[in-house]
C-alpha cells in the first residue's frame, strides 16, 4: 500500500496538462471541482433513484470517481509545492486538537 506521498509521485507520472509542473494550480483545481461534482451527482442519483441506498454498482462507480478526486488532489498539491503525507498528518492533528477542545462542531478555520 503506497503512502500518500508515493501516490502523489506516481500520479504525477500520468499528469499531462498545460503548464504542468510550473505552478499551474488552476487546471487541477478545476478538475478537482469537476470530479467532486461527479461524486455528488452519483450520490444525488442514489437518493433520487434508489431511496438513498448505494447499490454495489453505484459504489463501484463512486470508487472510480473518488480515485479521480484523489488524483486531482495530488496534482493540485504538487503544483502548490505541498506534500500529501504532510497535509494528511496536519489535518489529523488539527481534528484531534479540535476534538480535545470540544470544537469539532461550529464554524471557522481557526477553531
Amino acid at each position: 500500500m503506497p503512502t500518500f506521498t508515493e501516490y502523489q509521485q506516481a500520479a504525477m507520472t500520468t499528469a499531462v496538462y498545460p503548464g504542468r509542473g510550473q505552478g499551474n494550480y488552476t487546471y487541477p483545481a478545476l478538475g478537482l471541482a469537476g470530479e467532486s461534482g461527479e461524486v455528488c451527482e452519483k450520490i444525488k442519483k442514489a437518493i433520487r433513484d434508489d431511496d438513498g441506498i448505494v447499490t454495489d454498482e453505484r459504489r463501484a462507480l463512486l470508487a472510480k470517481e473518488l480515485g479521480d478526486v484523489l488524483w486531482y488532489i495530488a496534482a493540485l498539491s504538487t503544483e502548490l509545492g505541498l506534500d500529501l503525507d504532510t497535509i494528511a498528518a496536519d489535518n489529523l492533528a488539527k481534528l484531534a486538537a479540535r476534538k480535545s477542545h470540544g470544537t469539532l462542531h461550529g464554524s471557522g478555520d481557526l477553531r
